[in-house]
């Protein structure tokens, strides 16, 4: 009898719950917003801010067609794929309304009213007005659709249950449109819309909970997330720190940041990894303006300084130093400043030589920096090998350690356990 009270009990708190998180959706009717201007106008002007939003990146499989969906996303809770958003009124967004995609973006619920998991970046696009919304849908209704239904995701039990997401919401998601800061600059508050609402740089650069859920407190420090290697598999990235740190950007000229958003590349570092598909889809087409006010408002964001890590022993050091000689620094020389034909700099600003999480940079030495594939800019006279087959876990961590601790770097030492998670 005790048993049944209590699964009694349990089914009228769960059907609270569903009743008392329920998304918040809008019903409206006619246009989300007005304009004065043409189709063709607000069609142009709607691609652009998809290119900004860097939509074709999640919802474009290397090898699928555009907006058609279908990329996988590994988190801690299982595997995600994201869905058709072409104009196919079966399988893509072609029977939504303006409100539909209004609450898809501001609120993060789906037409049925389900809510949408977070991997969807609504966080962020939660900001984006109405106006931005209306055009970034007509854009959308414009492109060819495609006919392909949307893959099954594979999360394990209970975040399979998309009703709990609304208690999610209630701890972790703060709704609304940007707020213009009428202390700073429109070109500052430009910025911030696009950081913060539209690229939803956090989504990488934030640290999260076990929750999934972005700390505040770490706001654009770096963060951790899942993504492939060279070899296909999935493994273990690190987005560096965003903020002005004194071993990072802090030692970026605005103008070097501004370079490295439009061509991938700067004085202190190349693009490599899962960034590439931020600048080659994105950041590279925005305009001169966006582009500055993103680094303008980057540049003022609260310094987060990385911790200064466990500092590797003189055996270790020499070891790392023996390895680096032979087979770095022919290219990245041995005072590790790079050379403009041969290597990048490892040396003084480089965010991933001082990341907390060596993630990216072992990634980097165990299956080469896959660097943009457009010529931005002028190539590397020779590409970099993969060390995978000829270095051990012991021989990487050694001069992966001795890197991140010479010269200028103090970002700690690297173990070879932290090696063998990411083979």
């Amino acid at each position: 009898m005790r048993i049944i009270v209590i699964l009694a009990f349990g089914v009228l708190a769960i059907g609270a719950a569903f009743l008392l998180f329920s998304p918040n959706v809008i019903r409206g009717s006619g246009p989300i917003a007005t304009t004065n201007l043409s189709e063709e106008e607000l069609i142009a002007r709607g691609e652009y801010l998809t290119v900004a939003g860097n939509c074709a990146s999640c919802h474009t499989t290397s090898d699928g067609e555009f907006m058609a969906g279908g990329l996988s996303f590994a988190t801690p809770f299982g595997t995600l794929y994201s869905t058709n958003i072409t104009p196919d009124p079966e399988t893509g967004i072609g029977n939504w309304s303006d409100w539909d995609f209004l609450n898809s973006m501001r609120h993060g619920v789906r037409p049925n009213g389900e809510h949408l998991y977070p991997a969807f970046p609504y966080t962020s696009f939660t900001k984006v007005p109405n106006e931005d919304i209306a055009a970034m849908f007509a854009y959308l209704r414009s492109i060819p659709p495609i006919k392909k239904d949307a893959r099954t995701n594979e999360l394990s039990f209970p975040f399979n249950m998309r009703a709990l997401l609304g208690v999610w919401k209630v701890f972790y998601f703060d709704q609304g449109e940007f707020e213009f800061i009428k202390e700073e600059s429109a070109e500052w508050n430009r910025g911030a819309y696009l950081v913060e609402g539209l690229a939803h740089c956090s989504a990488c650069h934030t640290p999260r909970n076990f929750l999934g859920a972005e700390l505040a407190r770490q706001h654009m420090s770096g963060g951790e997330y899942f993504d492939r290697v060279g070899s296909g598999s999935f493994r273990s990235w690190a987005a560096p720190n965003l903020t002005p740190s004194k071993r990072g950007l802090g030692l970026w000229p605005q103008s070097a940041l501004e370079d490295y958003l439009k061509t991938a590349r700067n004085d202190f570092l190349e693009s490599f990894g899962p960034m590439n598909e931020v600048i080659m889809n994105s950041t590279r087409y925005l305009s001169g303006n966006d582009i500055t006010a993103m680094a303008t408002y980057l540049k003022s964001l609260p310094i987060i300084d990385e911790r200064e890590g466990v500092m590797p022993d003189s055996e270790l050091m020499g070891r790392g130093r023996t390895i680096y000689n032979l087979h770095c620094g022919t290219c990245h020389l041995p005072t590790g400043e790079g050379d403009p034909e041969m290597a990048p700099r490892l040396n003084a600003g480089s965010l991933v030589v001082q990341a907390e999480n060596p993630a990216s940079m072992i990634n980097a030495i165990l299956y080469s920096p896959e660097t943009p594939g457009h010529p931005l800019t002028p190539r590397w006279r020779e590409a970099m090998e993969e060390f995978q087959y000829l270095l051990d876990d012991e021989e990487v961590a050694a001069v992966t350690s001795y890197i991140r601790n010479s010269w200028s770097n103090r970002a700690g030492l690297v173990s070879s356990e932290q090696v063998a998670m990411q083979r």
